[in-house]
């Protein structure tokens, strides 16, 4: 039966049956994994390829003075680091939001799942290469976008992100992430992060209540964001 890793990955490469067959067969050691847990962390040698199937996850780092700066979100159907096997240790750590299903792949495994399908080496460098221009749009929103405009950037992506793989209904998004995992995301303090929200919703744009994400302005949202969805390859619509 095919997951949502198998989902993405065939949607950015032509695959056969076979193709499928591995992937599936590839992520078919799943283990269930409990909310705020680190799959691995900085300083940890690289282990295996780690595939998110269910829940929500991110990378971050901490500073020497405790505080965390998050460096992407990871939602179902995301695998993380394919080549970091190639590191002496990990520069960053990777924990789960909430409860999760997260597959493991071996680096020996993955390496013969590339050589012998060209397909999925395809759709996993493709996949990849989107993860760098997201990190590169999120670099851009540190450095060059005011606070309403990163904050309405993030919330366009996550959007974007989240309805292409289904967890949208009527246009509301299954939303688990809170102001402070956001604010750290944006480099905001939550207090600042929380009149950066209330602007937005009393523009008419969005709404984040617990556990969800309403667009309800999405060309006004657009605007403020000054977003471009090519990074992504994929397509905002309106709500």
């Amino acid at each position: 039966m095919a997951n949502r890793f198998t989902d993405k990955l065939s949607a950015l490469a032509s695959f056969s049956a076979e193709d499928f067959a591995a992937l599936t067969e590839a992520t078919a050691y799943a283990r269930p994994v409990s909310a705020k847990t680190d799959l691995i962390r900085e300083g940890d040698r690289p282990g295996p390829v780690f595939v998110i199937l269910e829940g929500w996850a991110y990378r971050y780092k901490i500073l020497r003075d405790g505080t965390r700066q998050i460096l992407a979100f990871l939602m179902p159907g995301d695998s993380c680091d394919l080549h970091a096997g190639l590191l002496a240790e990990m520069d960053h750590s990777i924990q789960t939001i909430v409860p999760s299903v997260v597959a493991t792949i071996e680096r020996a495994e993955m390496d013969a799942l590339l050589d012998e399908h060209p397909a999925i080496a395809r759709a996993m460098y493709v996949a990849q290469l989107v993860d760098e221009g997201t990190m590169r749009a999120w670099i851009t929103s540190m450095g060059r976008r005011t606070s309403i405009q990163r904050a309405a950037h993030l919330m366009c992506e996550l959007y974007v992100r989240a309805t292409s793989i289904g967890l949208s209904l009527d246009g509301v998004v299954r939303f688990p992430l809170s102001q402070l995992l956001l604010a750290d995301a944006l480099g905001m303090t939550p207090v600042h992060l929380n009149r950066v929200l209330k602007e937005l919703r009393e523009r008419g744009v969005m709404t984040l209540s617990r556990g969800s994400l309403s667009i309800t302005d999405a060309n006004q949202l657009l605007s403020i964001a000054g977003f471009d969805e090519n990074y992504l390859h994929r397509r905002l619509r309106s709500a």
